[in-house]
């Protein structure tokens, strides 16, 4: 699976030319004109990097920037700037809202592509976090004095989909306890309902997760997402 990509940029020969050179580097990208559409998306779908262009009608990038590490899905996503500016204080309210990277105009094929492979580290981490691997494990919910049992229908480094008798409703906190392997304590950590899909499925996004969790997860699901990818 590749890294997925969104321009935004209101200028659409310069995000078709981002889109192009980010293909032909292996990368899944797409591109928007409207912040405000962009806006919307990202806090639906999953990207694991979003270049903004710097100067756009409101949201402007950095505004966007500030959107995006606010929410839910795309808060760790790796942004990069696009500026023809080099002015400190942009660059610093840039950093501040969460900016990673620069890329800066006149966009130039070899300057994007040694961008990229300056950030494919953070990209591709964010990537393995963030994929899917179709495996059903048990898993308990547990919300105030409710407890739900079900299974997980696919699982990731963030979260999982679980499919049990009924679903919590979006933005339900809850604790969950999961068994990786049969005759191993379950793995628990907080964790916050994202999506509900019909009745009885419903996505969850790991909260918290201590090191020691954190790291039995990677070990386990590890080899499984490299053997997927």
């Amino acid at each position: 699976m590749p890294a997925k990509v969104l321009v935004v940029d209101d200028d659409p020969l310069s995000g078709e030319l981002i889109c192009e050179i980010l293909r032909s580097a292996g990368m899944d990208a797409s591109f928007l004109t409207s912040s405000i559409e962009a806006a919307g998306l990202l806090k639906r779908e999953k990207y694991h990097a979003v270049f903004l262009d710097m100067r756009m009608p409101p949201p402007d990038g950095v505004e966007l920037a500030r959107q995006i590490r606010a929410s839910r899905v795309n808060a760790s996503t790796v942004i990069v700037m696009i500026t023809g500016e080099e002015e400190r204080t942009l660059m610093k309210r840039a950093f501040e809202a969460g900016v990673e990277f620069f890329l800066f105009k006149p966009i130039a094929r070899n300057k994007l592509l040694k961008l990229i492979r300056v950030a494919e580290g953070p990209i591709e981490r964010e990537r393995r976090r963030f994929t899917r691997v179709r495996i059903r494990c048990r898993v308990s919910l547990e919300s105030g004095n409710d407890h739900l049992e079900g299974t997980t229908q696919d699982l990731s480094l963030s979260g999982a989909l679980v499919q049990s008798g009924r679903a919590y409703p979006l933005g339900t906190r809850v604790t969950v306890s999961l068994e990786l392997e049969a005759g191993t304590p379950a793995l628990r950590s907080n964790a916050l309902v994202v999506r509900t899909v019909g009745m009885d499925r419903m996505g969850i996004h790991f909260e918290n997760l201590a090191p020691a969790e954190s790291i039995r997860l990677q070990e386990y699901l590890l080899p499984l997402i490299l053997a997927a990818t």
